[in-house]
């Protein structure tokens, strides 16, 4: 009877693995002005945040003033944290008890390239003079 249990419970540990890697999950692209892109379907497991990126990429509204040329303008957040590229949907979702597990919402930002690079040190041209300014009275 023993063995029978013990090879139910493999047999429904491996109809979830089988789920939990055929899962289709639905995500939403929350941009800085509050519109979205979306909702998208994918595989959670065979989906990476770099897929996601230029697919976002490829479907931005024209009429948006910030517009990412590449996926390496954009960043994805989901549960607070920035999504890396090579991570898929499934390592990224952040559990959320009684929420549906098939609905994502990530917040899309658009950092320019030219904004990444770092500004060149002003100079400042004026001589330093050492003077002070106190007075003791």
């Amino acid at each position: 009877m023993a063995e029978k249990e013990e090879g139910t419970k493999q047999a429904e540990r491996a109809a979830e693995a089988e789920a939990e890697a055929d899962e289709e999950v639905e995500v939403k692209f929350r941009l800085f002005d509050g519109s979205d892109i979306g909702p998208v379907r994918c595989n959670a497991v065979a989906t990476t945040v770099a897929a996601l990126k230029d697919r976002v990429v490829a479907e931005w509204p024209k009429d948006k003033t910030v517009v990412p040329k590449t996926a390496n303008d954009v960043k994805l957040i989901s549960g607070g944290k920035i999504l890396e590229n090579d991570k898929n949907v499934a390592q990224c979702r952040a559990p959320f008890g009684d929420l549906p597990s098939t609905a994502i919402t990530m917040h899309v930002v658009v950092q320019p390239s030219s904004a990444k690079s770092k500004p060149d040190k002003k100079t400042n041209k004026l001589p330093k003079t050492t003077r002070c300014s106190c007075s003791i009275l």
